[in-house]
């Protein structure tokens, strides 16, 4: 990188987002094919949330090695292998006739998606000047926002023309022209003296959280004190420990502890966990309230969580978003987003006996949120991180994230299921879930606000 930048950084930002964007549809795309996927392949509460579970938690077990090897071997060969995996897992999906395979096939496409999510923003971070960081980060959160909330979109299209495969046959065009072009404009960039993967890391996280969120999705059905749920529980505890010690011991690790000595990596970490948290949980349970309350078709309800990714797309495009934060500050930024995250959380929970009204009414609010946030946070992330490390600072960001929407789809769906165990109807449960939902995003913005004021406040 010059001190102009790259000649054609904005076209190359435009392909890594094109790759980004495909494996972030997936993230959400299975929600609309729920009630297609009972039907046909039988499958119960908990195989759906394993679908969804076992691409997340795959990519939040791989995100780390995946960030260090492309630091070390080259950040464009893991753009191209990612690409190649996950269409290859993409094809296995579609084409899957049970709920095990479809499960497997999933997971597969997360370590394609872990190499691919780690690569976008460290290349993004490489090619840009750091005055224009800001700028290409807010577009490459739009882009995060739109494969968010799009993926109910577009599967609800494919289903109401096709069957339940086509939503994953749909990835291979878009990741063949990614790869097409990532091989003749992406710059290959790397640091010699990248540090090795840490292979003993990724597994222990790995288990840890797959164990957690197993716990979680296993509550509701046998018991929260039940040998099952404490034994996995068990499980997470021992192996997340493990962990924890391995990476405070060893020269190479995949979760460097210094870089929680920095008060804005902190602060924008908490706030992307809870965040990710509220809104991978509330989507999930969203698209539910749409097509078995409201009563819309796939397509219709795909269409109707539009207006949240057309809000962010608009003002992170525009560069209203940026405006503001730059006026407001970091700290009162991320706090402003998140309460409008919040109040559209409640407006659907609350307000969803006037049917669509309230729930448009809190995509908006969510929409506004997510465009003034989320690029705040990414950017305090990586600006803590050492750029010769982009690729290992691109892992951690999205490895909590990752882990964070997980555990939100395990944890709501957990209070969806416990409500109407109890005796309360479907719209109840799904609206308690929502509020649940609320209430992490709100405390994940007073957190994050909390952390990069003081740290602003040390620095002046």
């Amino acid at each position: 990188m010059t001190s102009q930048g790259h000649p054609q950084r904005w076209l190359i930002l435009g392909v890594i987002c094109l790759a980004q964007l495909t494996v972030l549809l997936d993230n959400t795309v299975l929600n609309v094919a729920i009630p297609s996927l009972t039907r046909e392949l039988h499958a119960a509460t908990a195989d759906i949330q394993w679908m969804i579970n076992a691409y997340s938690l795959v990519q939040s077990g791989l995100l780390l090695t995946a960030g260090s090897a492309a630091d070390r071997y080259g950040r464009k060969k893991m753009l191209i292998t990612g690409l190649v995996l996950f269409g290859a897992g993409s094809l296995a999906a579609g084409l899957a006739d049970s709920t095990g395979q479809l499960v497997a096939a999933r997971a597969g496409m997360g370590v394609g998606g872990a190499l691919l999510l780690t690569t976008t923003l460290a290349v993004a971070m490489q090619i840009f000047t750091p005055d224009e960081q800001p700028r290409a980060i807010g577009i490459w959160s739009a882009v995060n926002a739109l494969g968010f909330a799009a993926g109910p979109l577009i599967g609800g299209f494919m289903l109401n023309h096709f069957w339940w495969g086509a939503i994953f046959l749909i990835n291979l065009p878009v990741a063949a022209l990614a790869l097409a072009a990532v091989v003749v404009m992406v710059p290959e960039s790397r640091n010699p003296q990248g540090d090795r993967p840490d292979l003993l890391g990724a597994l222990l996280s790995t288990i840890g959280m797959a164990a957690l969120v197993f716990a979680i999705i296993s509550g509701p059905g046998h018991g929260w004190t039940s040998a099952r749920v404490l034994a996995t529980a068990a499980v997470a505890v021992l192996a997340l420990g493990a962990f924890a010690y391995w990476e405070s011991r060893i020269p190479f690790p995949m979760l460097d502890p210094h870089f929680f000595r920095d008060r804005r990596f902190t602060g924008a970490v908490a706030g992307a966990v809870l965040i990710t948290f509220g809104m991978g949980g509330a989507l999930f349970l969203l698209t539910q309230h749409l097509q078995l309350v409201l009563g819309y078709g796939p397509l219709e309800a795909g269409l109707r969580t539009a207006p949240l990714a057309l809000s962010v797309v608009v003002l992170n495009f525009s560069g209203l978003s940026a405006r503001w934060a730059a006026r407001l500050g970091t700290p009162v930024a991320i706090a402003l987003g998140m309460l409008l995250m919040a109040l559209g959380l409640v407006s659907i929970a609350v307000l969803d006996s006037t049917g669509y009204g309230g729930t448009l009414l809190g995509l908006l609010l969510i929409g506004a949120g997510c465009a003034i946030a989320n690029p705040a946070m990414a950017h305090a992330i990586m600006s803590a991180i050492p750029p010769e490390k982009a690729g290992v600072g691109a892992g951690i960001n999205g490895t909590l994230a990752e882990f964070g929407n997980g555990l939100g789809v395990a944890v709501l769906g957990a209070v969806l299921s416990s409500s109407v165990a109890s005796g309360k109807s479907l719209s109840a449960g799904l609206g308690a879930g929502q509020l649940v939902g609320a209430v992490a995003v709100l405390a994940g913005g007073f957190v994050a606000a909390g952390l990069l004021g003081k740290a602003e406040k040390n620095v002046a």
